[in-house]
């Protein structure tokens, strides 16, 4: 295998395949990008057994065929190092991979192709297009409410949830629960799947390009993304999902209407001085008028009021501070409503004309 590639072309591909390697493995060859010339086209995979990424680049001029794996890091770090405008050639020789550019020369060991695992393929899939924005807002609108190596192991991830009213996402660590939805001219058959937390966060990395679409094809234990310049593949979650619908606050009769950004910037300001380990903040209404007041162990205090637009009984409620702000950090209305009923209750937190999503936040005690 020879090749000519500008540094340029193969460095954006080869940042994304290489997220996909695992740091620490067990099986050696899993630290390595596959790479497979076929005519002008090159293609790199890398794999950690549970999630498969295909990066696809068009070379310029024919090259030498040919397949090997070289350790992705490593050729990753020295596609960086060259400078702007450098171009690469890598050749093939023996059981090592020459990497050249200008007065640079350095040779990576390899392991064979034939060693390289594939991602079963999909069988009894359905799948469907839709725009890649799309798809990056429903992800994005709902990723940061996702649990972390929670034991209840189906949290730790992301429901997709594909029916003909279109593709909704949903998140939730058991505190906090965010879903989104995205119009999608969708399948007959409804289905439900629970995306792994890295494949979530490496899908929302190749979906760059808003012009662009990408076609999603489920089956029963994988996802695959298509884009022009991609494949990603990744297994899924084998489990049942909450029912999300029991947990979103139905006829909350205290609505709270607030302008974001300056609700945002006082729970930024009053979130400095709440406790560090519970980051609880304590919420006061009354008619038109919030109160937002923290305190921590060592007898600090904030307390900040806001005007707002509010018609209800008077309420004070405990919430962890940092949900609130995800929420404040993904919404882009100038408005946002907060749906409560009593001090017990979860809030709802949306955009005041509907919108695409919707948050439930857990109150806490303080």
């Amino acid at each position: 295998m020879k090749f000519v590639i500008a540094r340029e072309a193969l460095l954006r591909p080869l940042q994304l395949v290489a997220g996909v390697v695992e740091k620490r493995q067990t099986l050696p060859v899993l630290s390595n990008v596959l790479l497979e010339l076929r005519g002008q086209q090159l293609s790199l995979t890398g794999t950690d057994l549970e999630v498969e990424l295909v990066g696809r680049v068009m070379l310029e001029e024919v090259g030498q065929e040919g397949e090997i794996t070289v350790p992705g890091k490593k050729l990753m770090d020295i596609c960086r190092s060259l400078p702007d405008g450098s171009q690469i050639e890598i050749e093939q020789d023996d059981q090592r991979v020459i990497v050249r550019s200008g007065r640079y020369r350095s040779t990576l060991s390899t392991l064979p192709a034939s060693e390289f695992p594939n991602v079963e393929n999909i069988s009894g899939e359905q799948s469907f297009t839709l725009a890649q924005s799309a798809l990056r807002r429903v992800i994005e609108r709902t990723s940061f409410a996702m649990a972390q190596q929670d034991v209840r192991y189906y949290l730790n991830g992301m429901l997709f949830e594909v029916s003909s009213n279109g593709l909704r996402t949903v998140a939730t660590d058991g505190h906090r629960l965010a879903t989104c939805k995205a119009e999608i001219a969708g399948p007959d058959t409804a289905q439900q799947i629970i995306l792994p937390r890295k494949g979530v966060l490496e899908l929302a990395k190749l979906l760059a390009d808003p012009e662009a679409s990408v076609t999603l094809a489920l089956s029963s234990n994988h996802l695959r993304a298509h884009t022009e310049n991609f494949t990603f593949t990744s297994k899924l979650v084998d489990g049942k999902f909450p029912d999300y619908t029991r947990v979103i606050p139905k006829n909350g009769s205290n609505i709270l209407l607030a302008d974001r950004n300056e609700l945002r910037h006082v729970f930024n300001r009053t979130a400095i001085l709440s406790n560090e380990k519970y980051r609880g903040v304590r919420l006061v209404l009354e008619t038109d008028l919030l109160k937002v007041l923290a305190n921590n162990p060592e007898q600090e205090e904030a307390e900040e009021s806001l005007a707002v637009e509010y018609r209800g009984d008077a309420l004070e409620m405990g919430f962890n501070v940092s949900y609130l702000q995800d929420v404040m950090g993904v919404l882009d209305s100038h408005l946002v409503k907060m749906t409560l009923s009593d001090a017990n209750s979860s809030a709802l937190l949306e955009e005041p004309e509907g919108g695409d999503a919707m948050y439930v936040v857990m109150p806490m005690r303080l």
